[in-house]
């Protein structure tokens, strides 16, 4: 009944200002029948004081409610209530997007807190959450790369996976190139309108057997832009060393070829930036997020039907039942 009534709108919504008139008729009815009953004078009520009102009398006002009600019910089927049942197709042609991660052991460093890794990390399943319509799936690398996960809608998996990558499961080092070519790899055969490559570094190509820039022309080849972020601080950045002594802290250059990230993202028309702060990591992924956005085509069908009947017959029965009080129960002589 309430999912009924929400679906209700109204064609003609003027004539519920005919509703002014209810609050007229009360007064008027109420006046008019103040002295309208018989009076007879008794020298005191005494004989009167402990009767009680019988059922007619407590229902007398009945015939007006089921009258006032009946008027109220004609004025909303004159304002042409009507429902309406809408269907939708929504075309969702959604954009491929592949994660590459780095995960080396500079990825620990604590320029970012908790460390640039986890931070990366955060940030990125933020935006996976951002982006339901989207095929997402995640690359990562260090010495070598392998796929964590590929392209899925499945996005409870992907955040698991996510979740799941450590520094250190792989060996070490900074193969980007074979980072970029594994995640082309994976995105290159897409249908999708858009083929995304985001491409998560801290440090220097110094491993690996594919050359960066050549990945980067097979992007090309294969319309998939690619975004490459540099994470770190500039200058000296907190690291980590495990010491007979326990944890011990050192602070390392950070050394990130920005000239090689922005070769490549030019090459693909993507973008590159630097995020020296979580802050400014989460809005280089909005940026991202904003530039690559889903395309939906919704066509809307509407069927209208009247449906101002129902209240009209409710109307016609609450007059009847004021009709049959009015010459039988309350029935009166002249």
């Amino acid at each position: 009944m309430l999912s009924f009534l929400k679906s209700i709108e109204f064609a003609n919504p003027e004539y519920f200002y005919f509703l002014l008139i209810i609050p007229i008729l009360i007064i008027w009815y109420f006046l008019k029948n103040s002295g309208s009953f018989a009076e007879i004078q008794f020298s005191g009520f005494s004989p009167f004081n402990n009767l009680k009102k019988t059922k007619k009398q407590r229902f007398y006002h009945i015939m007006i409610i089921f009258r006032l009600l009946a008027i109220i019910l004609l004025i909303v089927a004159l304002a042409r209530p009507q429902s309406s049942l809408s269907k939708q197709d929504v075309n969702i042609e959604g954009i491929d997007i592949m994660m590459a991660y780095d995960i080396s052991g500079s990825m620990l460093a604590e320029d970012f807190k908790p460390n640039r890794l986890e931070s990366a990390r955060d940030v990125a399943i933020n935006f996976i959450n951002g982006r339901p319509n989207d095929r997402i799936g995640l690359v990562i690398f260090s010495g070598e790369a392998f796929t964590q996960c590929p392209l899925t809608t499945d996005h409870s998996v992907l955040k698991n996976l996510f979740l799941s990558v450590k520094s250190g499961i792989i060996e070490d080092g900074t193969a980007l190139g074979d980072g970029l070519a594994t995640a082309i790899s994976r995105i290159k055969d897409s249908k999708a309108i858009s083929k995304v490559v985001i491409l998560l570094t801290d440090g220097v190509n110094n491993m690996g057997s594919v050359d960066p820039l050549s990945a980067a022309d097979i992007a090309k080849m294969f319309g998939i832009r690619v975004y490459t972020i540099g994470v770190g601080t500039t200058g000296l950045a907190p690291y980590p060393f495990q010491t007979p002594f326990g944890i011990q802290y050192q602070n390392v250059e950070v050394k990130i070829d920005e000239a090689l990230l922005k070769q490549i993202s030019k090459i693909t028309k993507g973008n590159y930036y630097r995020a020296t702060s979580k802050t400014k990591l989460e809005n280089i992924f909005k940026e991202i997020d904003r530039l690559e956005k889903s395309k939906i085509d919704v066509t809307e069908f509407h069927k209208k039907s009247e449906e101002f009947l129902y209240f009209v017959l409710i109307a016609g029965l609450l007059l009847l039942m004021e009709l049959f009080l009015r010459y039988t129960v309350y029935r009166t002589i002249p």
